[in-house]
C-alpha cells in the first residue's frame, strides 16, 4: 500500500513537473509590442509623452477591457536617444530576440532605417513621424497613423489660398530643419505650390543646433514671403519667433502637427501671441467625441498627464490601432501574430476610433491611415482652437470656422 501511494506521488510530481516545461496556453501568452522611442534625445518631450501615451492606453485595455482576446498587452520600451544606430539595434532585438508581434518606431530616419529589418522579419510597424518617405516602395510591413507631412503640405497651401486676400497669389517662404525631417516638407510642397500656381519665394535651411534664425528670416523678408511654413522642433519654432521680433518680420506662421510639445508653451510665453497655426488631423477637447471621454478617462485613471496634450494623444492613438488590429486578426482566425496581424491591418476600411483621429483605412498597397485634415491656432495656455472643418486637400472646400 506505501508503495503504492509512493508511485501515485511520483507520478503526480512528474506530471507536475512535465506541465512546468510546456508552454504556456495561447490564451494566457501576452501579445508583445516594441517600441524604440527617443526618451532622452533632442525633442525627448515629444518622445517621452508618445511612451505615456502608448503605455497608458495598453494598461486600460489590460485593466478594464481584459486584454485582447484574453491576452494581455506587453509593451517592451526602448530608449533610442535620437540616433538611428540605437534604433535599428532595438528593433533588431525586437525581432530576433523579444519574438514581438508589432513594432512602433519613432522618427523619420530611425524608421527608415529600420525598415529593411522589419521587412526581413515581417513585422507590422507604425511609424510616429509621418515622413511620407516611410511609405515610398516597398511599403511591406510599415504603417503611418494618420495623413503623411504630403499631407500637411496640401493643407497649409489650401489653407492659405482660403485666407489670402489681395489681387496676388500669395508668396509662401519654407524655414526647415536641414535633415530628413525638416526636408520631408520640402518636394510635396514645391509641387503643390506648382500645382496651385502659388510661389514658394525662397527654403531656408539650418542645422538643428542653430540659436539665432534672424539670417534666415532676414532673407525671407527680402524675399516678400507673408506665410512661412516650418518644419522644424518646437523649440527652433521658438527661436524663429525671437528672431522675427528682433528684425521686426511679422509673417503668418504656419506648421505641420509637430509644431508643439508641452515644453513648447512654458519657453513660449509672451511669444507664441497669436501667430501660430498648424495642421492637427486629431480629436481635440473642445469636440466632446467619444474618443476624448477615453482621454479622460486615461488622465483620471493613471495620471501621467492631467490634460490634452498633442504628444500624448498620438501615443493614445498608435497603441489603439494595434489593439484594433489585434481585435480583427482574433476575429479573423484565432490568431494574433505578425502575419494575421498585418492581414487585419490591410483590412481595415473606414475603421472608427471615435472621433480621436480620422478613419483608419489601409489596404495592401495603401499603408497611409486616412488624408484628412484641419487647421487650429495654438494658444499660448497650451489649447487649440479649430479654425476650419476636417477636409481632405485638394478634394474638398475649407469650411472656416473662425
Amino acid at each position: 500500500m506505501k508503495r503504492r501511494m509512493k508511485w501515485l506521488v511520483l507520478s503526480a510530481l512528474i506530471a507536475a513537473l512535465t506541465l512546468l516545461g510546456q508552454p504556456a496556453p495561447a490564451q494566457t501568452t501576452p501579445i508583445k509590442v516594441g517600441a524604440a522611442i527617443n526618451l532622452t534625445g533632442p525633442a525627448s518631450t515629444w518622445g517621452q509623452y508618445h511612451a505615456k501615451g502608448q503605455q497608458d492606453y495598453f494598461r486600460y485595455v489590460n485593466d478594464v477591457k481584459g486584454g485582447v482576446a484574453g491576452r494581455r498587452i506587453e509593451m517592451l520600451l526602448v530608449d533610442t536617444a535620437y540616433k538611428v544606430t540605437d534604433a535599428v539595434a532595438a528593433v533588431r532585438k525586437f525581432a530576433v530576440l523579444d519574438k514581438v508581434d508589432m513594432i512602433a518606431t519613432w522618427s523619420a530616419g530611425e524608421g527608415l532605417a529600420a525598415k529593411p529589418i522589419i521587412q526581413q522579419y515581417k513585422i507590422p510597424t507604425i511609424n510616429f513621424s509621418t515622413s511620407w518617405e516611410i511609405l515610398e516602395a516597398p511599403i511591406e510591413f510599415m504603417y503611418l497613423p494618420f495623413g503623411s507631412y504630403r499631407m500637411d503640405c496640401y493643407a497649409i497651401i489650401d489653407y492659405i489660398l482660403t485666407i489670402h486676400k489681395g489681387k496676388n497669389r500669395p508668396k509662401i517662404g519654407l524655414l526647415t530643419y536641414n535633415n530628413a525631417y525638416g526636408r520631408s516638407i520640402h518636394q510635396p510642397t514645391r509641387e503643390y505650390a506648382a500645382r496651385q500656381q502659388v510661389e514658394i519665394v525662397a527654403i531656408e535651411e539650418f542645422p538643428p543646433k542653430t540659436v539665432d534664425l534672424s539670417t534666415e528670416l532676414l532673407r525671407l523678408k527680402q524675399r516678400g514671403a507673408e506665410y512661412i511654413f516650418m518644419q522644424m522642433l518646437p523649440s527652433a519654432i521658438i527661436t524663429a519667433f525671437k528672431s522675427a521680433d528682433r528684425i521686426g518680420y511679422n509673417p503668418q506662421f504656419l506648421g505641420t502637427w509637430t509644431s508643439t510639445d508641452p515644453d513648447f508653451f512654458k519657453m513660449g510665453k509672451g511669444l507664441i501671441r497669436d501667430r501660430l497655426k498648424m495642421q492637427f488631423p486629431g480629436g481635440l477637447p473642445s469636440d466632446k467625441t467619444a474618443g476624448m471621454k477615453i482621454m479622460d478617462e486615461l488622465y483620471k485613471r493613471y495620471r501621467s498627464v492631467d490634460r490634452f496634450d498633442a504628444a500624448y494623444w498620438e501615443g493614445v492613438v498608435v497603441a489603439m490601432i494595434m489593439e484594433r488590429a489585434f481585435l480583427r486578426a482574433h476575429e479573423a482566425s484565432k490568431k494574433i501574430n505578425r502575419e494575421t496581424i498585418n492581414n487585419a491591418m490591410e483590412s481595415f476600411r473606414n475603421e472608427p476610433f471615435d472621433g480621436l483621429v480620422p478613419d483608419v483605412t489601409y489596404t495592401r498597397l495603401d499603408h497611409g491611415a486616412s488624408f484628412k485634415a484641419r487647421i487650429v491656432r495654438v494658444q499660448e495656455d497650451g489649447t487649440y482652437v479649430p479654425l476650419t472643418n476636417f477636409y481632405t486637400p485638394g478634394k474638398e472646400k475649407i469650411t472656416i470656422l473662425k
